[in-house]
C-alpha cells in the first residue's frame, strides 16, 4: 500500500546524488535568478504568474532557455537586483 507526502513537501534529487526534502509553501514555486555561475534560489507566490512584469521575465526565460532549464527549475535570465526590485514592487500591489 502506498503513502502520500504532504502537499507542502517537494522532493528533488540534487546533482551530488543525495535526496533532500525542501518545504515549499502551498501556492508557491521556485525560480533561479542571477549569473549562471552564482544562481540564487527564490520561492515566490504563484499569483506572480498573472502579473505582466513577471510574464515579461518568463518570455525572456523562454527565449533564452526554451524548456531546458540548467538547474531543473525555472531559470530567470536577469540579475538578482532586478529580480528583487520587481518582487518588491509586486508585493506592494
Amino acid at each position: 500500500m502506498g503513502f502520500k507526502l504532504p502537499a507542502k513537501i517537494l522532493r528533488r534529487s540534487f546533482s551530488n546524488g543525495r535526496n533532500d526534502a525542501e518545504i515549499i509553501p502551498k501556492g508557491h514555486f521556485t525560480v533561479y535568478v542571477g549569473d549562471t555561475k552564482l544562481m540564487k534560489k527564490f520561492v515566490v507566490p504563484i499569483w506572480y504568474l498573472n502579473q505582466p512584469s513577471f510574464q515579461d521575465l518568463l518570455s525572456q526565460a523562454e527565449e533564452e532557455f526554451g524548456f531546458e532549464h540548467p538547474l531543473g527549475g525555472l531559470t530567470i535570465p536577469c540579475n538578482e537586483e532586478t529580480f528583487t526590485d520587481l518582487v518588491s514592487r509586486l508585493n506592494d500591489l
